[in-house]
């Protein structure tokens, strides 16, 4: 009986040491999950503060080039001097001031179209603004694929100097990838420009598919933003159907 009686109470024993060997295992793990998150969300901001840095750092060493003044105060000045009057007319072409904000101080980007371009394949159209599938996801690249970004913008107003496009990435809170493509200066004009950028490769193998975010941005040398998106795109094994 007594014999019994302490295999009962062992038993009991165990039964204890194992629930809290398994609520320790499940605090443990709730803890780490907590402790990624904060990581995750620290990357990110760590992430956006680098971005900042580095776009503080581009202004750095720049000539100031003086107040900023209207194309047609612009064609009214020196309009005796015969090269600089050609070099202007060159610059802004034929177009009709009038109808683009000649008498603006700020220069006005739009973007009008963002596409993805790859070799044998439709282009693929990114809506503006941002529209995400079911899976939260604007876009899906197939793993190993050649690949441009076009997209055409309009220019208003008045010059816009050093238009240039940033692309930041990550996966799961870390920063994997950041592109800067310097698109140059535009005068104000009726068509819109385009323009694609050279041509990439996406990234191949188990540990490149999945599901990334990223951040987009068009800004100039005054440090003006004209687009910001905030999305997530996937790779995956093949293109989306």
């Amino acid at each position: 009986m007594s014999s019994a009686v302490g295999a009962v109470s062992r038993s009991k024993d165990v039964g204890s040491e194992e629930k809290s060997e398994k609520n320790r295992v499940l605090s443990e793990k709730g803890e780490m999950e907590r402790l990624n998150g904060q990581m995750s969300e620290a990357s990110i901001v760590d992430a956006s503060e680098e971005e900042d840095e580095d776009e503080e750092e581009d202004q750095v060493g720049k000539p100031y080039l003086g107040p900023r003044v209207s194309i047609k105060d612009q064609l009214e000045k020196d309009k005796d001097d015969e090269s600089l009057r050609r070099w202007k007319e060159q610059l802004l072409g034929t177009v009709d001031l009038n109808s683009v904000g000649a008498e603006k101080l700020e220069p006005e980007v739009t973007i009008l179209s963002l596409s993805i371009v790859s070799p044998g394949r439709a282009d693929i159209v990114l809506p503006l603004p941002v529209e995400l599938n079911s899976k939260g996801v604007w876009f899906t690249l197939k793993e190993g694929s050649p690949y441009k970004l076009k997209f055409s913008f309009a220019v208003t107003n008045n010059i816009v100097s050093g238009l240039r496009y940033t692309n930041t990435v990550w996966k799961t809170g870390i920063k994997v990838d950041k592109a800067k493509e310097m698109l140059g200066t535009f005068s104000p004009q009726l068509e819109p420009y385009t323009y694609q950028t050279p041509e990439e490769t996406t990234p191949s193998g188990m540990f490149a598919r999945g599901t990334y975010a990223a951040r987009t941005k068009f800004i100039d040398d005054d440090h003006k933003c004209y687009l910001e998106i905030n999305y997530n795109f996937d790779i995956r094994r093949d293109w989306a159907a």
